[in-house]
């Protein structure tokens, strides 16, 4: 279940809250059939636009995200257009989720990854469920559920435990 508490912005300074609620807002106005709806897609891609610099962030509008996205600090993301983010997954900044070279597909993540700092995903790949990828690491290979990933090239490094998800 998407926890949509943490993309709701309390206070006017959230960068990455009105990022994430601009792409929100351009989603569910693409689906509308009302005369209003270009209206609002064309104003949600004003506010992307003007957050996306605020942010540094590279996050198209057209992009596939869960519910319950956390960007803390969304400086310098890149996610590329054909990427699937998970619900409740938790992204840090300079994080990179791209594709391989001459390739056209991007990793998906499954729901509640928590990705460290810097960290760049890169190709076709598979993220688990309740994965955690170390700050600065480099994933090419398919990451499996619960489990802890880094380093460069990433490595399985241990699992979390189902007591610490639930902490």
């Amino acid at each position: 279940m998407p926890d949509w508490q943490r993309e709701e912005v309390t206070t006017f300074w959230q960068p990455s809250k009105k990022l994430i609620k601009s792409i929100r807002d351009y989603q569910n106005a693409s689906t509308q059939r009302s005369l209003i709806a270009p209206f609002r897609k064309k104003v949600a891609v004003l506010r992307h636009r003007f957050w996306s610099v605020v942010t540094g962030a590279d996050i198209p509008l057209n992009v596939s995200m869960g519910g319950g996205i956390s960007l803390p600090h969304a400086n310098g993301i890149v996610i590329h257009p054909s990427s699937i983010i998970g619900v409740n997954c938790l992204i840090h900044q300079q994080v990179t989720l791209g594709v391989k070279r001459f390739e056209a597909k991007a990793p998906t993540l499954l729901g509640h990854v928590d990705i460290g700092a810097g960290a760049k995903i890169i190709g076709d790949i598979t993220i688990g469920k309740h994965a955690l990828i170390g700050a600065n690491a480099v994933v090419t290979k398919d990451v499996p559920d619960y489990a802890i990933v880094a380093g460069v090239p990433a490595k399985l490094i241990g699992t979390t435990q189902i007591s610490d998800i639930n902490a």
